[in-house]
């Protein structure tokens, strides 16, 4: 049995849907890209402008076409990451600006090389079912941000990739990318390699290149996330069922859009949500009031039969701290007992804006947890316990039994040496190290261990070839140094 966590009841969920729906009508939707009003319009929706009063039924009709689950392939066309059902699956966190620097503990602006090392630790960490296009590289221009970062990623990685695109230009040259790895556009679309978040803007908004990428991604039949981003008291209401209304709103309208451009086109019900500390003005990650609107707006998804994803395991901290772990570690269960498909945000520090390596480490230790309790407990003899006492005769010898040792990493979820749990004698002679320094030992192994995985060189050469030549329309004569 798979344990779950469920906060809203169906009447609930009907309420929030029932209320969605009045949205789309009252005050509408404004969708500012020409095509997806042409879409909305000539399937029975009413625009005026840049609004769109979008009737439940053409909402209904679209959701028909989703399809409940699709896979995403690493790159050598191997399924590794299911959507769909209760299946959990974990990504780091993607887009920061600086990362941390494991020495002197500053917030540093990102670049190449910062990506690279991100990329190669989370390639060598199994609790990663895919990489993100992790942190931004400040020394390219950002025409190509997008692209480069996943130039770099498919460089390094042989996972699937959980990406995005800021316009629709680099949209098409990203997929195009993504193709040679499938030998054309028709093969990756059987085979998918990654899949793109794509954003609202809140309240209610879809913007031109947002609605866009909609309309190319379906068209391409690339995987499409949203990324709805209610934030509770300042851009969404400030009720936790306020804003899971109005992301409810927002993805409804969204794959709307997207099913009329193509029916049946993959698309995921997620999301980056948080509530709005009104003593600091920012935007806490880590809270728990955010993981219960991510728990619940998966719920929702998952009563209409969509895939799911959400964003957790981050932290609102400065450095990989007790508020690192408490956060990260608490969020990354809850959405796991929620059975979102793919939970994003490990690794990240202060708001979304910062990545650590060493934090990608110590979060890799609280998803084999959280993965361990999803899975739940299972009966793997044939009685319970009754058998196992047979020659035990009152003493506790259970070690000497043969199904012992062949159970126990069955069982249990074995960590890393991050995790200390030697005696304190033992702790202190391997030096007293806290849960950081040993995360730094462990991302140094990690880093000396790595391989690139192989690639076929006339795939790469093309890579190169293509992000060479977009690279120098940008102005970049060079691409950078990546190591």
């Amino acid at each position: 049995m798979q344990p779950k966590i469920e906060l809203l009841t169906p009447d609930l969920i009907s309420r929030i849907l029932d209320e969605a729906f009045q949205l789309m009508l009252k005050p509408g939707i404004k969708v500012q890209d020409a095509a997806a009003r042409d879409l909305l319009l000539s399937n029975g929706a009413i625009v005026d402008g840049e609004i769109v009063r979008i009737p439940e039924k053409v909402v209904r009709a679209a959701l028909e076409t989703v399809p409940a689950e699709f896979h995403l392939y690493d790159r050598n066309g191997q399924p590794k990451v299911r959507y769909g059902g209760d299946a959990v699956h974990f990504d780091p966190g993607s887009s920061g600006v600086h990362v941390l620097d494991p020495e002197t503990l500053e917030h540093k602006p990102s670049y190449t090389p910062d990506l690279v090392r991100l990329v190669k630790v989370a390639e060598m960490l199994p609790a990663y079912d895919a990489q993100s296009t992790a942190v931004v590289c400040n020394e390219v221009p950002k025409a190509i941000g997008d692209l480069y970062r996943l130039y770099i990623v498919l460089l390094y990685s042989a996972k699937p990739i959980v990406t995005g695109a800021f316009s629709v230009s680099t949209l098409h040259n990203m997929i195009d990318m993504l193709a040679i790895f499938r030998g054309g556009r028709a093969a990756l679309a059987e085979k998918p390699l990654a899949v793109f978040d794509v954003c609202p803007s809140p309240p209610l908004i879809w913007s031109e290149f947002g609605a866009g990428n909609l309309i190319e991604l379906a068209r391409a039949n690339v995987p499409a996330e949203l990324i709805s981003m209610p934030l509770a008291g300042a851009a969404a209401p400030v009720t936790l069922l306020g804003s899971i209304v109005q992301h409810a709103a927002e993805s409804l309208s969204g794959i709307a859009i997207h099913q009329l451009a193509k029916p049946g086109a993959p698309i995921v019900w997620g999301g980056a949500p948080a509530i709005f500390d009104m003593r600091r003005g920012t935007t806490p990650m880590g809270a728990v009031e955010t993981a219960m609107i991510d728990a619940a707006y998966a719920q929702v998804g998952k009563s209409l039969n969509l895939p799911t994803h959400c964003y957790l395991g981050a932290s609102d901290a400065k450095i990989v701290d007790a508020q690192a772990g408490l956060e990260s570690g608490v969020t990354a269960i809850l959405g796991a007992l929620a059975g979102v498909n793919m939970i994003s945000g490990a690794g990240m520090l202060d708001f979304l804006a910062c990545q650590s390596a060493e934090k990608l480490v110590v979060d890799a230790e609280a998803i084999g947890m959280a993965k361990r309790l999803a899975a739940g407990i299972e009966v793997r003899t044939d009685t319970l316990a009754a058998a196992l006492f047979e020659g035990i005769n009152f003493k506790g010898d259970f070690l000497k039994q043969k199904v012992t040792r062949e159970l126990f990493p069955q069982e249990q979820y074995l960590p890393s040496s991050v995790i200390d749990r030697d005696s304190i004698r033992g702790w202190q002679q391997a030096g007293s190290l806290d849960t950081f320094a040993r995360a730094k030992a462990r991302t140094r192994d990690l880093l000396a261990a790595y391989e690139r995985p192989p690639v076929v060189p006339e795939q790469e050469r093309e890579l190169r070839k293509v992000v060479q030549s977009l690279a120098k329309k940008a102005g970049m004569e060079k691409l950078p140094e990546a190591e």
